[in-house]
């Protein structure tokens, strides 16, 4: 696919805030020669600004915005422009007291922090759409605007009255009668059928919420409420500004090493954005687990992000040390951005940009990292990594016309399924982890240097050699069958314990297993046990004993072929591991939570069997150098990051070019630095 935005060059800045500095004109002078010397080609502005340009309803001051845009293409710098609806002026609020949103306890809340406004607020919509479109007729003919950032990481939910009758008519638009929304959510139980749409309420506190549906229909309202907000947004832009194109800042979960975001489906939310951004914010440096655990995390949102469109994407925000409010706010070490930022690079980012560019004097992030600190020095060991960094795009400025490897490897990942399962009142709340699933399932691949995708229900798996489906709760009949089909036609699946228990109404499958996956993998799941913490099982396969844990799916076997056996309790020697060959294709199931050596070896034969190893001109000698490959018709790029704090070798099986390096020929050994990062060109 061909990004849309019309640079050619990898975006290196990020937010800043001069309207904070208007009455200090020598700190933005400042800040701009700072610009040049750091290396930065873009900046965002406009972000939570509303009130600065326009102090009063209907007045605006746009004179500071002009200025910034002639300062920015005085020194040939690019600009993404913010819309300010993430958080609004006072006047607004204590004029218009619906745009507020209001709890879910039924207050409503008071002017403050940010994105505390009502999506549904008709004046609310009224207002945003008309300070875009201002923005729009004043700076959409810049020759260096590039790129409408709109709102900022969208998230959150209003229950006021105006929300509450948006979300009756988006079950009425759903269902069509009350017979059949009660059906799908099972009113009969506990007397709780609605007789008049009136009744529905959200979610709730002092009303219902074990209604499973319910929940369910409330989140996915949101994202589509949500969708619908920003969708009033962009009109503007779409209407005056056509060839400009939009996006708006997704979030990685909280803690961010660990979770997808879980307020809005994104995959439904990414076919609205022209380009996928996202701020990245993983805690670097951790005292609880390894450097390269931490990027294999981080690793796997990348290749969430990219997947969202099949297409690069943007770090629209990242820090450059230190956040302010994780748990534990540690710097990164030396070298540690630098590592950090061309790995995002390596997975298809086509940015590095920064959330700050001028650290905050005061208020809740004036103690966030910056490449302009408090200090506004060009000496801090910050600003010399940012430097560092800015260097090396220049370097590699080849690269930007150049996407990830093409994955042959998907791996299925689905909101509904995440919400479903994480509100099922079964199995055990604290193990249920279903993202972290998603990483034990990765981790194979990640440390074998075999690219990955991540893909919703709706994406045609024909073009992956394997698919794997982890704890595919909600499953509708429709995909059931796709995954039949799939295998049917040559493909290679991989299934888990606690799959296909419910349909996209949160209603049980009723009888045996859904017959699509019986035929699918060979087998019928009849039971599965839920383990309290410390106890645990074994699975006995590829002649060694590994250790499970959490959960065992218990197995009725029709065809598929045993591979490994439960070691313990009652089901002690029936099937824990099996292979079930379909049409031209090979399904297999792995019914219980193994360690991480069942998955390796267990993903090593199959990646050896379906030849997925990449055939790399680079050896490392461990898994902590991670090996990611950017290329186009032309040219192939190898990024080698070494996530480790020891230094490691590594040997070319062919001369190469090193391209931070002056491409310079290189071949034999070389050694890497920890936290060290090359890049290696050949031509294809």
């Amino acid at each position: 696919m061909t990004n849309p935005l019309s640079t050619t060059q990898f975006l290196h800045g990020g937010d800043y805030n001069p309207d904070q500095w208007l009455d200090q004109p020598a700190v933005i002078d400042n800040d701009f020669e700072l610009f040049k010397s750091a290396k930065l080609n873009t900046i965002t502005v406009g972000i939570f600004s509303w009130a600065k340009l326009e102090p009063s309803e209907g007045h605006y001051n746009f004179g500071w915005l002009d200025d910034i845009f002639d300062r920015a293409a005085a020194q040939n710098m690019q600009v993404i422009l913010s819309t300010p609806s993430g958080a609004r002026p006072r006047w607004l609020a204590a004029k218009y007291s619906e745009v507020l949103r209001v709890d879910e306890n039924g207050h409503r809340n008071e002017f403050g922090e940010r994105h505390n406004h009502c999506y549904t607020s008709p004046i609310y919509r009224k207002k945003v759409q008309l300070i875009n479109r201002k923005l729009a007729e004043r700076y959409g003919q810049r020759d260096n605007l590039i790129l409408w950032h709109v709102s900022n990481e969208y998230g959150g939910q209003c229950y006021c009255d105006l929300c509450q009758a948006a979300f009756r008519d988006w079950l009425k638009a759903k269902y069509q009668t009350l017979t059949q929304l009660n059906h799908a959510y099972w009113n009969g139980f506990w007397a709780h059928a609605y007789t008049d749409w009136q009744q529905i309420q959200a979610p709730n506190p002092h009303g219902d919420q074990n209604v499973m549906g319910l929940n369910l229909d409330w989140k996915r309202f949101v994202t589509d409420r949500t969708i619908d907000f920003f969708e009033t947004e962009i009109k503007p832009f779409r209407e005056l500004t056509p060839n400009i194109p939009v996006t708006t800042n997704f979030m990685g979960g909280n803690p961010p090493e660990s979770h997808v975001f879980y307020d809005l489906d994104y995959q439904k939310f990414a076919t609205h954005v022209d380009i996928v951004s996202w701020d990245s914010y993983p805690n670097w440096a951790n005292g609880y687990e390894s450097t390269a655990k931490l990027a294999m995390k981080t690793a796997l949102m990348n290749d969430m992000m990219r997947s969202l469109k099949q297409d690069n994407y943007l770090i629209m925000e990242n820090t450059p040390s230190q956040v302010n409010w994780h748990p534990y706010n540690r710097a990164k070490r030396p070298g540690m951005h630098e590592m950090a930022s061309l790995q995002e690079i390596a997975h298809g980012a086509d940015s590095i940009m920064y959330f700050q560019l001028h650290q905050s004097r005061g208020a809740s992030e004036m103690f966030h990292g910056a490449v302009i600190t408090n200090n506004l020095s060009d000496q801090t060991r910050v600003f010399k990594d940012v430097t560092t960094v800015g260097a090396d795009l220049e370097a590699m400025q080849a690269i930007h016309a150049t996407t990830h490897r093409i994955a042959e490897v998907a791996i299925v990942f689905d909101y509904d399924n995440m919400w479903a399962l994480d509100d099922a009142r079964n199995y055990a709340n604290a193990t249920k982890q279903y993202w972290v699933t998603i990483q034990n399932q990765y981790q194979y691949f990640w440390e074998h240097d075999i690219p990955v995708d991540v893909v919703g229900t709706d994406v045609d798996l024909a073009a992956y050699k394997l698919v794997i489906d982890p704890m595919h709760f909600m499953m509708s009949k429709g995909f059931a069958a796709k995954l039949k089909t799939y295998v049917a036609q040559g493909g290679t699946l991989v299934g888990t314990y606690i799959t296909g228990l419910v349909d996209s109404n949160f209603l049980a499958y009723q009888g045996s297993w859904l017959p699509d996956l019986q035929a699918t993998y060979g087998l019928a799941v009849t039971e599965t046990d839920t383990y309290y913490p410390g106890q645990h099982n074994q699975i006995k396969a590829f002649g060694n004993t590994y250790e499970s844990r959490d959960y065992s799916d218990i197995l009725t076997i029709s065809d598929a072929e045993v591979l490994g056996t439960y070691g313990q309790d009652f089901y002690a020697g029936s099937a824990a591991l099996t292979k079930h060959v379909l049409g031209q294709g090979t399904a297999y199931y792995l019914a219980g939570r193994g360690e991480s050596a069942l998955h390796h070896d267990f993903y090593q034969r199959v990646a050896t069997k379906l030849q997925l190893k990449s055939m790399l001109p680079i050896k490392k000698e461990t898994s902590n150098v991670s090996i990611q490959i950017r290329e186009n018709a032309t040219m192939r790029y190898y990024f080698v990051i070494n996530f480790s704090h020891q230094a490691t070798q590594i040997q070319f099986a062919t001369k190469l070019m090193n391209v931070l390096h002056g491409n310079q020929n290189v071949q034999g050994k070389q050694s890497l630095a920890a936290y060290g990062v090359q890049i290696f060109s050949e031509k294809k």
